[in-house]
């Protein structure tokens, strides 16, 4: 068995240092280039050889180290994540590795919030990777973040045998029985003193931090304790063929999270959520400065099913959005479709962003939507709005055109403070919406050509 991996790995290897990803970067209306491909060496180690059990219930946390010990002497490779059900904690990937889940794998994190607890009290993501490069994860198989055992749940979100489920849990009841928390248990422990500190201890599931040349493709990454792929403060990142997927419910369960990352492409994904389906961030505030914009994003090919918003921009992005394209996608029952949501004390710039051939159906809410006085309420909590005029969103040089989209409840929304919307064109476009065509506060101005808004 061990012999027929081999040539199968090396074959892998050439794929992954020859990028294959200029086909993408064809007939763009602002000229982009294509991510450099990670550079995994051919040696292999495999997970089962270290101790690991794929039966569901043996954890594998050590195993994983010690396959990920063995691969970094080797200065770097393939861990083979063969079929079975791999109960882990914690995974942590280095430099020059390639994490690969053949067909029939599933990587179950535990239910156990204490196995991600670190020694300075923070909370471990189940895949981080930090400050490395040249690292990838591919294959056919599942990484599942175990999601329900960390998420609160919205009573009116659930059917009555959901929320039965839930307590069969334990947990705790709060707001008069409109929230359950997954505090209290009955067959693990608690890692906070109370069930609002432990909400806001939920971590993401796959995570790249300061990386350079990553790539992800082919995997399921599903049911994230939060955010389920977060490239953060990378360069040269492609995330080619995957599925992301959560309950349409799911607390915070955004799929595609973009944060001050270049030289990007999001590609061919199907993204099945229960918050944001692909999202560019850049930072709130002056921290989000140091950092720089997000930039050479390109988006392309992807299909978003259930979502709060299809390709979305904020509410952070004080850092700056540069040269971005979005073309070709699908959207097919999100709450919106294109979502630039933002507000004071976390806005930012955008340039040169270019959207086109954008086709949405069964949108529950808007088509088109900027909201320059959002507010981001956590679970169980009240928002409020930042009294500052620093870092005002400033949404414009954005360029929109060959947008179809058939039942929108409202066509194109903008809304908030004068001049955080402009420059703004929309050209060539036909949306057929239900309730309302174009909703328009003053001072905020788009720029339409050929637009056709349509209603019964």
């Amino acid at each position: 068995m061990r012999k027929l991996l081999i040539p199968l790995m090396l074959l892998m290897s050439l794929i992954l240092r020859g990028g294959d990803y200029a086909h993408y970067y064809q007939g763009l209306p602002v000229p982009l280039a294509e991510p450099a491909a990670p550079s995994i060496p051919d040696e292999c180690v495999n997970l089962a050889d270290y101790g690991a059990v794929p039966d569901g219930v043996t954890l594998c946390t050590d195993a994983f180290a010690a396959a990920v010990k063995a691969l970094e002497k080797k200065g770097g490779g393939h861990l083979i994540v063969p079929a079975g059900i791999w109960l882990t904690g914690p995974v942590v990937l280095k430099d020059r590795m390639d994490l690969h889940l053949e067909k029939n794998a599933v990587i179950l994190f535990s239910p156990d919030k204490s196995h991600f607890v670190r020694s300075d009290g923070k909370v471990a993501p189940g895949i981080s990777v930090s400050k490395r490069k040249d690292v990838s994860i591919t294959g056919q198989g599942i990484i599942d973040g175990n999601g329900e055992w960390w998420r609160a749940v919205k009573r009116s979100k659930v059917s009555d045998v959901e929320w039965k489920d839930y307590h069969r849990m334990g947990g705790t009841d709060a707001e008069g029985g409109s929230l359950w928390y997954p505090f209290g248990l009955n067959n693990y422990p608690d890692i906070a003193p109370d069930f609002k500190a432990q909400e806001k201890m939920r971590t993401h599931l796959v995570r790249f931090t300061d990386c350079e040349r990553v790539q992800v493709s082919g995997v399921t990454i599903q049911n994230s304790p939060k955010f389920h792929l977060v490239p953060q403060r990378c360069r040269q990142v492609a995330i080619v063929g995957v599925t992301v997927r959560c309950p349409w419910n799911a607390q915070n369960g955004d799929g595609i999270d973009l944060m001050q990352s270049t030289d990007v492409l999001i590609a061919d994904c199907t993204v099945d959520v229960g918050d944001d389906g692909i999202c560019l961030k850049a930072g709130g505030g002056a921290a989000a400065l140091k950092d720089g914009p997000t930039a050479r994003v390109l988006v392309r090919g992807n299909t978003v099913f259930r979502a709060h918003g299809g390709f979305v921009v904020g509410s952070e992005f004080s850092g700056g959005l540069e040269d971005i394209v979005a073309c070709d996608n699908v959207f097919s029952g999100t709450d919106t479709g294109l979502r630039f949501k933002s507000a004071p004390g976390r806005g930012g710039r955008s340039s040169n962003v270019w959207i086109s051939r954008i086709y949405m159906s069964d949108i529950r809410d808007q088509a088109i939507v900027f909201e320059t006085g959002y507010m981001n309420v956590s679970v169980g909590e009240k928002g409020s709005m930042e009294q500052t005029t620093e870092f005002m969103p400033d949404f414009c040089d954005i360029h929109i055109s060959n947008v179809v989209c058939r039942d929108a409840r409202i066509g194109i929304s903008v809304s908030g403070a004068p001049g955080t919307v402009h420059d703004i064109s929309l050209n060539d476009c036909t949306i057929f919406c239900s309730e309302k065509k174009l909703e328009q506060t003053d001072g905020n101005v788009l720029k339409m050509k050929d637009v056709r808004l349509l209603s019964h």
